[in-house]
């Protein structure tokens, strides 16, 4: 990597001990950064079996090579580990300017391992790392966690924290960065919080290394032009996220009622949260650091039961989980439930999902008024649903202590047919994407290493379409390909090698593909094509999918469920009588990774070719 990296800490907490190393390069070569540094580090020195809450899990906190570099939107951070809310690998990732600071501050990456006695936050100080004590920020939101220690520290710092429900281990907790970025998925807060960690803060203004900064400097000029010439990245520009709430909602890509309703019909009203309806709530633009899309804002409601300040713009998975599978078209009220599961540090798809999940509950007689804490959950009631947010955020009351730890978890409290109406896979809840609309939502929902993952977008747009610009599979290697689980196990390895290396998603989607290997070249010094990337993310998808068979875990009999696929089908609407074959696509998709179909796991030549090798006796000791 001629240089461009920097220090990997390692925190023991139990023992109160800072350890600094540096990787090999040939490791940043491989894995890029990001959950394929995570993990490769982690695969090496964690047994399997070990408790997810426990002291013996090692919470990871990467960047990407290209992070803090000139190349558009390298600005991600990866927060990762074994996931407490489904037992398998967990990973979420998280934009605005951590992940620079971290890598300023001398730091690739942080692994923690162990317990606190008390509660602690890690400082990152230009080069020097201390363990700090953080009682008096236990309890505080992360809003006040932020304000309190830019008060403490000086505002140049940045910060990566817990709020109360990570810190009561809700399994649908997250990592809040600057008040409302967020690292949600896998309930990797509730990790956070069992290790006592409240926050870890970085500041620094060390440089980061590149083989060839003035060719990086050129090509994020020549880049960024040529994007935002493109009209997709123009709306995407002043809309974000929030243009399709209301597309997706009609087409039914976005859920309806718990995934059972149809949105032409249950649900026409859902213009009303979504584009210009949106925007008129922004105060000013937000950008995460050096992206040229500038896609987030800033939100204020002035007045109203639903008043907020500073708040951060609700993102389309906020917006379709808390407006149209809740039948919930007040944008007020999604603002404010945006604004409290920042501040309580609460996945918004999960939590959203989870409540989505107790109103059908509610609705069948399954749970009662008592179990709801009083409250009388029922389809479009948004005020019930900010209460029942507020209980989940601290785990207060009957209900928050039954939703707390998500849809899978509360439907087995429950019993009876409670399960099935919990749209969830491994215990993680689906994000706002319809299989029925793009069928390789279902693929990646089921077969990739953090069950429910949603980000994997590249072939469903190109299902619909769309695509990425400047991306032809055919020429990226020699494989014929017959079917959609082909090509979605070809799209997700690219995908993959680019997230590692610290890059948004939403930037992605709208840059030619072949800027991503000429930033890479430029800023490690060594030759990059997308034949590389493709390889470069099988292996990373490999060494994930081992994490999970080394767990014994039966990856192969992961269940989606039957609402997501069309068990039933819908009786109406654009999606009408629709079935997916996810059988098939999951088949091909394995065949593409050299996976074997019956078990998931990697065979053991595509082990060898993907520099694995050592991997075999871990995965095949008992077969």
């Amino acid at each position: 990597m001629k240089g461009n990296t920097g220090k990997i800490l390692f925190a023991d907490l139990s023992k109160c001990s800072l350890t600094e190393e540096h990787l090999p390069e040939d490791v940043y070569a491989s894995f890029l950064g990001g959950y394929g540094l995570g993990v490769k580090f982690i695969y090496d020195h964690m047994k399997p079996g070990v408790d997810p809450l426990g002291p013996g899990n090692i919470l990871g906190f990467t960047t990407g090579v290209l992070v803090g570099t000139p190349a558009m939107s390298g600005n991600r951070f990866t927060a990762c580990a074994k996931s407490p809310l489904t037992g398998t690998w967990g990973d979420s990732n998280c934009g605005g300017y951590f992940g620079p600071a971290l890598r300023r501050a001398g730091f690739d990456a942080v692994f923690v391992t162990g317990v606190a006695p008390s509660p602690v936050y890690l400082f990152l100080d230009n080069g020097r790392a201390e363990i700090c004590p953080a009682g008096d920020l236990w309890g505080k939101d992360t809003t006040e966690t932020e304000e309190v220690l830019k008060e403490r520290l000086g505002s140049d710092i940045q910060i990566a924290c817990v709020g109360p429900a990570g810190e009561n281990l809700s399994l649908i907790s997250g990592i809040i960065h600057d008040r409302g970025r967020a690292a949600g998925r896998s309930g990797l807060g509730a990790v956070m919080g069992s290790k006592k960690l409240k926050a870890i803060v970085a500041r620094g203004n060390q440089e980061i290394p590149m083989a060839d900064p003035e060719a990086a400097k050129k090509l994020r000029s020549k880049w960024v032009k040529d994007l935002l010439a493109r009209p997709s990245a123009q709306k995407f520009r002043k809309y974000g996220t929030v243009d399709h709430v209301a597309s997706s909602t009609f087409s039914n890509d976005a859920p309806v009622r718990n995934w059972a309703g149809v949105g032409l019909r249950d649900f026409p009203q859902a213009t009303a949260i979504s584009d210009d309806h949106v925007l008129q709530y922004e105060k000013k633009k937000y950008a995460c650091w050096q992206c040229p899309l500038v896609c987030g804002g800033i939100y204020e409601v002035p007045a109203g039961p639903y008043a907020v300040a500073e708040a951060h713009k609700p993102e389309y998975e906020t917006c379709a989980m808390f407006g149209s599978n809740l039948l919930n078209d007040n944008l007020e009220a999604i603002i404010m439930l945006n604004d409290i599961c920042n501040r309580m540090g609460l996945d918004t798809i999960s939590t959203a999902a989870t409540v989505a999940f107790a109103t059908e509950c509610f609705e069948k007689g399954l749970i009662d008024e008592k179990t709801a804490g009083g409250l009388k959950l029922s389809w479009g009631d948004h005020a019930a649903v900010v209460e029942a947010v507020k209980q989940i955020g601290r785990r207060e009351g009957p209900l928050g202590q039954l939703l707390a730890d998500g849809s899978r978890v509360a439907a087995q409290r429950i019993g009876g047919e409670a399960l099935q109406y919990a749209i969830q896979i491994q215990g993680q809840e689906l994000a706002a994407h319809d299989p029925r609309y793009g069928p390789s939502w279902g693929t990646y929902y089921k077969v990739d290493a953090t069950p429910g993952r949603h980000t994997q977008i590249g072939l469903v747009i190109y299902e619909n379409g769309g695509g990425i610009p400047g991306l032809d599979l055919g020429k990226i290697t020699k494989y014929q390909f017959t079917g959609k689980g082909q090509a979605a196990a070809k799209v997700q390895n690219i995908m993959h090698a680019l997230y590692s290396a610290g890059l948004c998603m939403q930037v992605i989607l709208r840059s030619d593909i072949s800027c991503w290997p000429e930033f890479l070249s430029a800023v490690t010094g060594e030759d990059y094509d997308l034949a590389r990337l493709e390889e470069t993310g099988a292996r990373i998808a490999a060494l994930r999918q081992a994490f999970n068979i080394r767990e014994g875990l039966p990856v192969t009999e992961f269940q989606l469920p039957g609402r997501s696929y069309g068990n039933p089908p819908l009786d109406a609407g654009p999606l009408e009588g629709i079935v997916i074959d996810v059988a098939s696509m999951t088949r091909e998709y394995y065949e593409a990774q050299k996976w074997d179909p019956a078990s998931g796991k990697p065979l053991r030549q595509r082990l060898q070719e993907l520099g694995l090798g050592y991997v075999i006796s871990d995965i095949y000791s008992n077969s």
